[in-house]
């Protein structure tokens, strides 16, 4: 294998695929990035096992081959090359070792069988449909604060991708939650998906997916079986077994009775509920919020710090006190983008409802504390 490419072009799709590699392996070759050249064609991947990131991009191949070296050090050497240059990759005869030339910079990288790295990609994906990357950037970043972070409970530790129906529309729905607070986003139902079934899509997929998406064109292919899920776009394929488990019945959690509504400018409340919570508890960010009338107000206390309050003008006519963590209710309050946040209460111990009043594509809940 003798390939020659652009600096850049190499630096852009090494960015992409080595964040899939762990820095610690005690499997070699899954530190390694795969390198297949053939015909004016470089392709990469890398793996966990349990996911796989590919990309192709243009190079000068005098001689096809393929081979596989350490991921974050090639990384590494081509990052630290100077812009502008030109990359010379070329594998001995013997496949043990490739030698990286840049300018007057040699490198001499050891190598592994191809035929040791695990390919995961490969396989029928019977269910197949496509949605805008601004609908996949928002399914995420609507979701993916309230994914659960404990082992024990790995069933919520992704997003729950599903087909559903909202008010008499078929649409795909993403929920995440960590029984502390739940995240709900829905758009219209793609062509393609409705005989979908329902997937969890892992932790550290859903986070790959996300880098690589904000770099995507305005598509993203949605290739789906029973245990894989496929997202294409542009020359990037990502790859990821999903989460083999049953989500909750996250519909019980949502609450259907709640007759308390208030209604408040989300930047004002988002920088309120910041400052009270500087005083705040370390443990638990608790947050007090008493709403009599059209008057909220936010206060926090700790034995160290000591205490805060901030009043606020709210649209409403209710009387409660009721205790929130103030990170969760952050999370939250920092994704309405619209002009009016509504919260939609029952009493002290029951869950909120939170939502953008311009915006019923999204929906969140919050568990109270006592404080």
């Amino acid at each position: 294998m003798k390939i020659t490419i652009e600096r850049a072009a190499l630096l852009r799709a090494l960015n992409h695929v080595q964040s899939a590699v762990e820095r610690r392996n005690t499997i070699p070759i899954l530190s390694n990035v795969l390198l297949r050249a053939e015909k004016g064609v470089l392709a990469l991947a890398t793996t966990d096992m349990d996911l796989e990131i590919s990309e192709s991009v243009s190079a000068n191949v005098s001689k096809g081959g393929a081979t596989t070296t350490p991921a974050h050090t090639l990384h590494d050497i081509v990052r630290k090359l100077p812009d502008g240059t030109d990359v010379e990759m070329t594998l001995n005869a013997e496949g043990t070792q490739m030698t990286v030339k840049s300018g007057r910079s040699q490198f001499k990288l050891g190598c592994l069988p191809t035929a040791d790295f695990p390919e995961i990609g490969a396989g029928e994906l019977p269910t197949q449909f496509s949605i805008p990357a601004n609908d996949l950037r928002a399914i995420i970043d609507r979701t993916r604060f309230a994914m659960s972070t404990e082992e024990t409970r790995y069933y919520l530790n992704g997003i729950y991708l599903h087909a559903a129906e909202s008010a008499g529309m078929k649409v795909l729905r993403a929920v995440a939650t960590d029984g502390h607070r739940l995240a709900r986003f829905e758009m219209p139902l793609p062509e393609g998906a409705e005989g979908m079934a329902g997937i969890i899509i892992p932790r550290k997929a859903i986070g790959e997916l996300r880098k690589l998406v904000d770099d995507a064109a305005d598509t993203i292919r949605i290739g789906l079986s029973a245990n894989k899920v496929r997202f294409s776009f542009d020359h990037v394929v990502l790859t990821s077994k999903l989460i083999d488990g049953t989500f909750p019945d996250y519909q019980r959690v949502i609450p259907e009775n709640n007759n308390k509504i208030v209604e408040v400018d989300p930047k004002i409340f988002t920088s309120a509920i910041d400052r009270v919570s500087t005083i705040s508890d370390g443990k638990s960010r608790a947050v007090k919020i008493a709403l009599q009338g059209k008057h909220m107000t936010i206060s926090a206390s700790s034995p160290e710090a000591g205490s805060a309050t901030e009043e606020l003008e709210v649209n409403g006519d209710t009387e409660i006190e009721i205790g929130f963590n103030a990170k969760y209710l952050l999370d939250i309050t920092s994704q309405i983008e619209g002009e009016g946040c509504r919260l939609t209460l029952a009493d002290a111990a029951s869950p909120t409802i939170i939502q953008d009043n311009g915006d019923p594509s999204a929906l969140y809940v919050l568990m109270p504390l006592r404080v």
